[in-house]
């Protein structure tokens, strides 16, 4: 998931300089923390109005200050006789080397990086890596996953398609002989190989998968599986597909893009397609454009160059100083159908430009589709899209083009609880060709700057945005927000640095995803509600291991259930002391807020893409990057790790074999359905 760091890509350092999530937007559009300050007001929640009918009605039955007394009195406790609807037994906070579950409980490694994908790919060797096997291989540093039930239009839940994302490459833990992270040593070690290996590292990977005697497992000589890569070739569709700023000298017509990069998290649309989110695009990037170049100032605003490899001194088009445009073919979501391994994978520009973190899909009565999205910065939007054509069940070709038309939105969010969606429409609303809007084209290509003038609401860094579909509403997943400045503290955000993140629910009006109008409020906010400095919001009989820091991807079941996973980067001694992992949190009733720990991490990782079988049986994860972030602060290690000295082996466990990335699957021991 990317989170702030201080380098590069995903080694998620939650320091004040970074360069990834560097809080770029310069706009004085209100942020969520002035806009909460004035719908509840300093001297309301001073002055102990805790129970007030407006607070009620944002942060519903949390704990506000645990430990406080006031919070105390306030905050009701869950009835005599309340059953929470989770009914495993909670794990403890903690971190190692290794993956902890739930009694009664199963952890299977399906995949790991460099597993063979496809027929004829060769058994991983960390010390004979080459571009072509890895190529052929499980890609590094897997996000989102997606399950595509087999065969096609049916409801399997034993048999489908794993469609998994992969995001961005680690080198220190990658490859022998480095010595450590390559940026910092001005990329000495890193020879055109080794990058040819990290692109086709990116991207994705499609394996076929199948339950066996109730194991999960996966079939790589598939005519299913697939490997997309930075070098597959893709087609650029939508109002943007052969504009101007999307041609390159090697792709004159600006429909054409080799690969896919930094794919985040994602979707599955009805239609059985995987949609895959571009995020931090800026960081392939390097070289320095003239400050009068007709790219500069959205190139300021979206942060590119980021440097974060040396792909520019063997590959011209990471070179913005040699081929400037091709930075704006990259940060879009990208729609791949993997039911057809020979599809070209295609980047919907409708969708808008900015580091996509997510994409949910919800279809309508009148079978409208929509789409919600999250932009991955501090101080960055939330956004939606309606598309223009129906849905059509019966007719699959004709949905497999329905996000290429449509209106996308940018979200307002008032200070009544309301959600005003705002549409980048050019010609409307100041999007004027004086505005540096001449076309639909540019306001989707520069979609930051469009929503800038829009005066969308300024986030805490919108990562998953997540639909369910039991209540109708809407999960906004705000990861954290570390440069919020003292005098910027209020009710929702009593911290001077939001080190821990909090998730908003979103509830259309009338129940309609369409409309433009819709109603907000607090599920929960990270931290310890025991530290009245810190502030954490969740039920009061939240235990002192059900409470986490950095929400980042989140999973609804078919209960309407919310299961979240975090990311709190190199902080996470820090922000919670414990690895990260899985959370089990009650949505609804006098439970609601309620939330335990299921499942933990090896020491270094994060979670990614928590998704699960349509019978809610079986829970893919991405372990991603172990041994990476913070490993330094694990004090039975104390140290950086490197390839030859990692501060875990997970999941092999073997002298020699670095740490791999991997997909795991959680399945109740009983068979039964994951929580009950």
């Amino acid at each position: 998931m990317n989170g702030e760091e201080t380098t590069r890509k995903g080694t998620k350092y939650l320091t004040f300089d970074s360069q990834e999530d560097i809080g770029i937007n310069p706009t004085s559009n209100p942020t969520l923390g002035d806009v909460l300050n004035e719908r509840i007001g300093r001297r309301g929640l001073i002055g102990g109005m805790l129970a007030s009918s407006a607070l009620s009605a944002l942060v519903g039955p949390v704990a506000l200050f645990g430990g406080s007394a006031e919070a105390e009195a306030a905050t009701p406790k869950a009835a005599a006789g309340s059953a929470p609807s989770f009914r495993f037994e909670e794990i403890a906070h903690g971190v190692d080397e290794t993956h902890h579950v739930a009694p009664g409980y199963d952890v299977n490694v399906l995949i790991r990086w460099g597993d063979p994908v496809l027929p004829g790919a060769p058994a991983f060797d960390p010390m004979k890596q080459t571009a072509a096997a890895q190529a052929t291989q499980f890609g590094y540093n897997n996000d989102f996953n997606g399950f595509a039930p087999l065969p096609l239009g049916s409801k399997s839940a034993d048999h489908g398609l794993l469609c998994t994302n992969h995001e961005y490459t680690d080198e220190e833990v990658m490859f022998p002989g480095l010595n450590g992270e390559q940026q910092k040593a001005n990329f000495a070690r890193m020879t055109k190989d080794l990058a040819d290996i990290e692109i086709a590292a990116h991207g994705g990977s499609v394996v076929e998968v199948r339950k066996v005697k109730g194991k999960w497992t996966y079939d790589p000589t598939s005519k299913y599986n697939r490997r997309i890569t930075g070098e597959t070739e893709c087609r650029i569709t939508g109002p943007a597909a052969g504009h101007p700023l999307m041609r390159t000298a090697a792709d004159p017509t600006g429909t054409v893009v080799r690969g896919m990069l930094n794919n985040c998290a994602g979707g599955m649309t009805p239609w059985g397609t995987w949609l895959s989110a571009e995020e931090n695009i800026n960081g392939y990037f390097w070289g320095k454009l003239a400050d009068d170049h007709k790219n500069a100032a959205a190139f300021k605003r979206y942060g590119i160059p980021g440097g974060w490899y040396n792909w520019g001194a063997y590959h011209d088009r990471f070179d913005v100083t040699k081929e400037a445009n091709e930075a704006n073919r990259f940060g879009w979501i990208v729609e791949i159908d993997p039911y057809n391994p020979t599809s070209a994978p295609r980047k919907r520009t409708a969708l808008g430009r900015f580091k996509h973190e997510a994409c949910n899909v919800v279809v309508m009565k009148d079978r409208t589709v929509v789409a919600y999205m999250g932009d991955d910065e501090r101080f960055e939007y939330v956004y939606k899209f309606v598309a223009a054509k129906k849905y059509d069940p019966a007719n699959r070709a004709a949905n497999l083009g329905i996000l290429d038309e449509g209106t996308l939105y940018a979200g307002k969010f008032g200070a009544d609880g309301s959600v005003t969606w705002m549409p980048l429409v050019q010609g409307q609303n100041g999007l004027t060709a004086e505005k540096g809007f001449p076309d639909q084209a540019t306001v989707l290509i520069n979609a930051r700057l469009a929503a800038d003038i829009l005066g969308a609401t300024k986030m805490d860094r919108p990562e998953d945005v997540e639909i369910n579909l039991k209540k109708d509403t809407v999960y906004v997943v705000l990861t954290n927000n570390n440069k919020r400045k003292p005098e910027q503290v209020d009710a929702a955000n009593p911290r001077a640095v939001n080190e821990w993140g909090q998730i908003l629910e979103i509830t259309p009006n009338d129940g309609d995803h369409t409309a433009t109008k819709a109603t907000w409020k607090m599920l929960l906010r990270g931290g310890n509600p025991k530290d009245a400095k810190v502030g954490g919001q969740y039920h009061a009989d939240t235990s002192a291991n059900g409470w986490f820091a950095c929400p980042d991807n989140v999973a609804v079941d078919n209960h309407g259930r919310l299961w979240v996973g975090t990311d709190q980067g190199e902080n996470w001694a820090k922000a919670s002391g414990t690895a990260d992992g899985i959370w089990a949190v009650e949505t609804d009733g006098e439970l609601r807020g309620l939330s335990r720990m299921f499942y933990r991490n090896p020491v270094g990782a994060e979670i990614c893409g928590p998704f699960f079988t349509p019978d809610d049986k079986a829970l893919f994860i991405s372990v991603q990057h172990p041994a990476t972030d913070g490993v330094d602060q694990y004090k039975p290690f104390g140290k950086l790790s490197t390839f030859e000295e990692p501060a875990t082996r997970w999941p092999d466990f073997k002298p020699g074999m670095p740490p791999r990335p991997s997909v795991i699957v959680i399945t109740k021991k009983d068979g039964g359905v994951l929580g009950l």
